[in-house]
C-alpha cells in the first residue's frame, strides 16, 4: 500500500459487506443507495450514505466511473440571468467535449425532493448551482459519491463547504448611487432584491454607504421591497412617482426592475431622462435595446458561468483543491437613462 504525502497510510475502505453488516441491511439495499436507486427508506439511505462516509468506500470516483455530464440547477430559468449564466456553462462545456442536464429550481430556490436520485443515478462530472441551494442531507449524499459542488450567484450567505462564484454586489450598487449623486440627484430611490439574498442586501448597503458618504440622508420611504422582477418596477415605481415628494432618480436592483419603472413612468407622463433618471443592474442585453439605453451595472455573469465551469471539472481531478469564494469585479455601464435632475 503507497503512503501518503505526510508518510501515513490512507484509512482502509471498507467493502460493500462490511457496510451492509454494520448498516444491519443486504448488500442490495447498500447497492441502491450506492447508485441512486429508490426503494429505501429515508432512514435507512442516511444511515447507510453516513456508514459509506465514515468507512471510506468509493469517496472519490475516478474519472472512467463518472458521465461526460455537467449538472446545472438554475433558479429561473426562463429569466434572462438564468438564460446568461446557462450560456456560459454550455459554452465552456461544449469546447470540453461534456453535456448538460439543465433543471429548474422551485420556487423555493430548491430542487424537488427526487433530483438527487436522478443526479447520482448519473453519476455527472459535478453540480453547479445558479441562484439555487441544496439540502444538507443532499449535499452530504452528493460528497459521499465524490461529485463536486460549485456555487453561482448562490442564495444567502455563501457555504463554506463549496465554492462560490459571484460579483462584488456592494460596489455596484455604490456605483450606481455614486453616478446619480455626481449628477445631482439627491432624492434617490432604490427597489431592492429578496431579503435573503446577499446578492440585493449586498447592493442595498452599497446604496446606503453611497448616500452617507455625500452627507445625504437615507429616506425609509425611497427603500422599495422586490424580487428582481419587472412587476416591481411597475408597482414599487408607480408608488414612488406618486407619493408626495417623488423621487428624482431610481435605483433597480435588476434591469427587469428598470424596465418596470420604464413603464410605470410611461403610463404616469415621466420622461426618462429628462422628468427620471434611472439605473438598472446586470447588464443583460435588454439593457442596451431599451428606451432610451439603459444606464446599469454590469454583472461579469458570462465570465461567472465559464469559471464555474471549469473549476467544477478541475475539482474532478483534485478533490481535495482549496477553493472558497471568488467575487469579480463590477463596473457602471452609462447609457441615455440617466441625467442631472431638472432644475
Amino acid at each position: 500500500m503507497e503512503n501518503d504525502a505526510a508518510g501515513e497510510a490512507p484509512p482502509t475502505r471498507a467493502t460493500l459487506s462490511e457496510v451492509a453488516e454494520l448498516a444491519k441491511v443486504s448488500v442490495a439495499t447498500v447497492s441502491k443507495v450506492l447508485n441512486g436507486r429508490s426503494g429505501v427508506s429515508v432512514e435507512t439511505r442516511s444511515r447507510i450514505e453516513s456508514l459509506l462516509d465514515e468507512r471510506n468506500y468509493n469517496r472519490r470516483l475516478s474519472p472512467q466511473s463518472t458521465a461526460p455530464l455537467i449538472e446545472v440547477l438554475c433558479y429561473e430559468i426562463d429569466s434572462p440571468f438564468g438564460g446568461a449564466a446557462i450560456v456560459g456553462i454550455e459554452r465552456v462545456a461544449r469546447e470540453q467535449g461534456i453535456g448538460m442536464v439543465v433543471t429548474s429550481a422551485e420556487e423555493s430556490h430548491l430542487p424537488s425532493p427526487s433530483w438527487v436520485d436522478g443526479v447520482l443515478r448519473r453519476q455527472p462530472i459535478g453540480i453547479i448551482l445558479v441562484a439555487a441551494l441544496l439540502p444538507e442531507k443532499d449535499k452530504a449524499r452528493l460528497r459521499s459519491r465524490g461529485i463536486p459542488i460549485v456555487m453561482i450567484d448562490p442564495y444567502g450567505a455563501p457555504a463554506t463547504d463549496a465554492p462560490s462564484i459571484g460579483s462584488a454586489y456592494w460596489n455596484g450598487g455604490y456605483l450606481a448611487v455614486e453616478h446619480l449623486i455626481g449628477l445631482g440627484h439627491e432624492r434617490i430611490a432604490i427597489i431592492t432584491g429578496p431579503d435573503g439574498m446577499m446578492a440585493s442586501t449586498a447592493r442595498l448597503s452599497g446604496y446606503r454607504a453611497a448616500l452617507d458618504s455625500a452627507g445625504i440622508p437615507v429616506r425609509r420611504e425611497y427603500i422599495r421591497p422586490g424580487n428582481f422582477h419587472r412587476v416591481d418596477g411597475v408597482s414599487e415605481g408607480r408608488d414612488l412617482l406618486t407619493s408626495a415628494e417623488p423621487p428624482t432618480a431610481i435605483f433597480a436592483s435588476s434591469d427587469l426592475q428598470a424596465l418596470g419603472v420604464y413603464e410605470a413612468a410611461r403610463t404616469l407622463g415621466v420622461r426618462v431622462p429628462e422628468d427620471l433618471s434611472v439605473v438598472g443592474y446586470d447588464d443583460l442585453a435588454i439593457a442596451q435595446w431599451a428606451g432610451p439605453p439603459l444606464t446599469t451595472v454590469r454583472v461579469p455573469l458570462g465570465e461567472m458561468a465559464e469559471q464555474a465551469t471549469h473549476l467544477v471539472t478541475r475539482l474532478r481531478d483534485e478533490p481535495e483543491l482549496a477553493f472558497s469564494r471568488v467575487e469579480m469585479a463590477t463596473s457602471l455601464v452609462v447609457r441615455e437613462s440617466t441625467a442631472p435632475p431638472r432644475a
